[in-house]
């Protein structure tokens, strides 16, 4: 029997005037829009549909924006009868992808999650901060051989494994010094490429502690639902039903690897075998092609993708 899984994007793949076009077009969105606006006290829609580009990506605004704009993206295709949770079997989301994924499971309401994705892109972006650090991603590298260069790389300095994205693309975070010794070493162990990533911090990892304490903080105050399907969690790349184990992967999450090719493995061994991305962009296309290509994975990110 066909299954069919949601994956929802992550920070990275924000861009000025994503999911616009659903705004001018259904009045759905523009009203998610309005209460997201609402909820925040500013206007997010703006910075999302306008920029300025340097506003967009900064950690504190990125993360909420793009939860916004996937589930914008999400209401839309539901009103338009493209989308019905009856068909959907189970869902995930790559780092912050998997607040939208929880939300979309009717883990917590949208001004719930919004609310909590902001704190967390606050928080993540202080942390970043103390002190300086970045993420390199590795193209050509095993898991022994990325552990390998963190260990020779990471010196007096913190630098560990933070993202299993598919086969032979595994992503390192730590120090900006740590991570600045990486493509050297890298070469080293034959590993094909290493290439910095355009973020704020060294998410993931140790270095995101402060933050975690604060994310610990706002969940302890929510009331969390269970899902009404499972959820394929980034930190155990196993499905999750429980609320009490949600709220536990949530703490973690800011401060260990996301097993993503993990959390795919686990859909995919289910019986999944169609893959819906909605949000802005098509990464989780790329990589499930990279997982597994013999799957169907089509992505929702423009209005012309409902046709």
């Amino acid at each position: 029997m066909s299954k069919t899984a949601l994956l929802f994007p992550g920070q990275g793949a924000q861009k000025v005037g994503m999911a616009a076009d659903f705004v001018e077009k259904f009045e759905v969105a523009r009203e998610l829009f309005d209460r997201a606006n609402e909820t925040l006290g500013y206007d997010l829609g703006k910075i999302i549909l306008h920029g300025p580009d340097e506003d967009l990506t900064q950690t504190r605004y990125c993360q909420p924006a793009i939860y916004l704009a996937s589930s914008a993206i999400a209401v839309v295709l539901q009103a338009e009868g493209k989308l019905n949770k009856s068909d959907i079997n189970c869902t995930a989301g790559l780092s912050l992808g998997e607040y939208t994924a929880l939300h979309f499971a009717e883990v917590f309401s949208f001004e719930e999650g919004l609310k909590l994705v902001a704190l967390r892109g606050e928080a993540m972006q202080e942390a970043s901060d103390e002190p300086p650090s970045g993420m390199v991603s590795l193209v050509g590298a095993d898991l022994e051989q990325a552990k390998r260069v963190a260990d020779q790389a990471a010196g007096d300095d913190v630098l560990v494994v933070a993202n299993l994205l598919s086969p032979g693309q595994i992503v390192l975070s730590g120090t900006k010094t740590a991570c600045a010794r990486v493509p050297e070493i890298a070469k080293s162990h034959g590993i094909r490429r290493a290439i910095p990533l355009k973020v704020a911090g060294a998410f993931h990892s140790p270095l995101m502690a402060s933050a975690a304490v604060k994310l610990k903080a706002a969940l302890d105050a929510m009331d969390l639902q269970d899902p009404v399907f499972p959820v394929a969690g980034n930190v155990t790349g196993a499905f999750m039903t429980k609320a009490k184990e949600i709220r536990s992967a949530l703490e973690r999450q800011v401060v260990e690897p996301v097993l993503w090719k993990n959390a795919m493995g686990a859909m995919i061994e289910d019986g999944v075998d169609t893959f819906i991305e909605l949000g802005p962009g098509t990464v989780l296309s790329g990589l499930m092609r990279k997982i597994d290509r013999e799957k169907v994975c089509t992505n929702f990110d423009k209005v012309e993708d409902l046709d």
